[in-house]
């Protein structure tokens, strides 16, 4: 306070304190916001996609997928089911063309009492070719843990899944899931056949086109063609 009894002056005070300051420019509110507004969600994020999305729908940073419908999943099933099926194809022919050139030197008849009776010996020419069939069954297997665990746990895409253009990705990150965990997707999918197989048909009316093995792992199939490299 000076000699006279009144307060200094101070050059930066607003005169006005109900009014704007001299200048006429407001301060800025905090965190850069206008008063009475909320504040903007981060990373971009509008309220439809985080703060205001409805119950049941991908909430803040969940990202939101067009599910594959129930005919696709079955489409690309089916397709999957077929190739495993025509890698079988070569251990069968070996096999049994191998049984029939060994076998062609023997004989089976019927005695009086009606009891069979084989004659002749086993052509060793056939014995490779046995063997190699027993070998190649081999081949479904491996093509299996190619297709379904490798190829899909990498990159979310099946063969048969790849020309329907679904996707298998895990719900809270849209990524592929993995090799280990695309096989025990694949070992849950017994708990989908039990009860009358009613786990395969959920997908039909489940908001999320989701089986039981699906919920156990939080993965969703979605509607994704893949990209031609």
């Amino acid at each position: 306070m000076s000699d006279s009894g009144t307060p200094p002056h101070d050059p930066y005070a607003n005169p006005n304190p109900y009014g704007p300051p001299p200048g006429g420019q407001v301060p800025p509110p905090p965190y850069g916001q206008p008063y009475g507004q909320p504040a903007q969600p981060p990373y971009g994020q509008s309220y439809d996609q985080s703060y205001g999305a409805p119950y049941g729908q991908p909430g803040y940073g969940a990202p939101a997928y067009d599910y594959a419908h129930w005919g696709k999943r079955v489409g690309g099933y089916l397709l999957d089911s077929l190739f495993t099926m025509l890698t079988a194809i070569p251990a069968y022919g070996l096999l049994f063309g191998g049984i029939a050139l060994g076998s062609r030197n023997m004989e089976t008849y019927a005695d009086a009492q009606g009891v069979s009776h084989t004659t002749g010996d086993w052509d060793n020419a056939g014995t490779p070719l046995v063997i190699l069939g027993a070998v190649l069954f081999l081949l479904p297997l491996a093509f299996f843990i190619w297709n379904t665990c490798l190829r899909q746990g990498r990159t979310g895409y099946s063969l048969g899944k790849g020309i329907v253009g679904i996707r298998l990705v895990g719900e809270s990150t849209g990524q592929p899931i993995g090799g280990g965990m695309s096989f025990v997707r694949y070992l849950l999918h017994m708990l989908d056949s039990l009860a009358c197989y009613i786990g395969w048909l959920w997908p039909l009316w489940d908001a999320k086109r989701q089986t039981f093995a699906d919920k156990i792992l939080s993965s969703v199939v979605i509607n994704q063609p893949k990209q031609q490299s």
